[in-house]
């Protein structure tokens, strides 16, 4: 009985930090859109920044998914 709790609970790897990853994500395309939607001049360095760490958070949030 003893194993049979403990594997039950290992199963999941859900954690609260994650809601927070997959918020700041959604922050960061909103953030990304609005730059390039910008008309008269465009920050491409601020686009750029934007686009790797969109990217990271990506690649870090099907990591974490993945993990569940």
């Amino acid at each position: 009985m003893f194993l049979a709790e403990n594997a039950a609970e290992s199963a999941s790897t859900f954690a609260v930090f994650d809601i927070f990853m997959v918020i700041i994500t959604v922050l960061i395309v909103a953030g990304l859109v609005r730059l390039v939607r910008q008309r008269p001049n465009k920050n491409i360095f601020a686009i750029g920044f934007t686009a790797v760490s969109l990217i990271i958070f990506l690649i870090a949030d099907v990591k974490m998914v993945s993990g569940w």
